[in-house]
């Protein structure tokens, strides 16, 4: 069964300086970036996902804005999809389901940005689309959330968001677990 890579979001606006800079993102970066490197060698299919906001009073991910660019730690090279979203769920109004279909895929590991909002929706969607879905929780990244005037730390909301989406959406694994398993 063929495998695909998808990072979702992993934009400089979420980045240390950007405008919507959330949680340890270089971490989060650094081990999608181990991801890719293992798909880049297996010759495996990889597709970035980049979001653009449209919406009227959207603050970040602006069109034509450097924010709106994908990371260099985790930037695609020629061959690599590029598949610009403007909505939380990848597959929504895209061209993404039918760039898996084409090439026959069945399985797809997700990682990237933000747990509790595109990483969710994407993975989700996934399920309901019948793929075999793999979340690497250690390559996604969240923020700190606000409810009832109360503070939800993004290691909580992470970790929420996670338990989740584990049964019966996606297996959740580390990068290492992950890597280790394809060793």
């Amino acid at each position: 069964m063929n495998s695909c890579l998808l990072l979702v979001d992993l934009q400089n606006d979420y980045f240390p300086g950007g405008k919507m800079e959330l949680v340890d993102t270089e971490t989060a970066a650094a081990n999608a970036q181990r991801l890719l490197t293992l798909f880049r060698q297996n010759q495996q299919p990889i597709v970035h996902i980049q979001h653009l906001a449209l919406q009227p009073g959207a603050t970040f991910f602006l069109p034509g804005t450097d924010g709106a660019k994908i990371n260099p730690m985790v930037a695609p090279q020629e061959g690599e999809f590029v598949v610009v979203k403007n909505y939380p769920n990848s597959f929504r109004e895209t061209g993404l389901l039918e760039i898996l279909q084409k090439a026959e895929i069945n399985n797809l590991v997700i990682c990237g940005a933000m747990s509790h909002m595109c990483i969710d929706a994407t993975t989700r969607a996934a399920f309901d689309l019948g793929f075999n879905s793999i979340v690497t929780e250690d390559a996604c990244t969240t923020k700190d959330l606000t409810f009832n005037d109360r503070t939800i730390k993004a290691a909580d909301v992470h970790a929420a968001f996670m338990a989740a989406l584990a049964a019966p959406y996606a297996k959740v694994v580390s990068v290492a677990e992950f890597i280790a398993d394809k060793v």
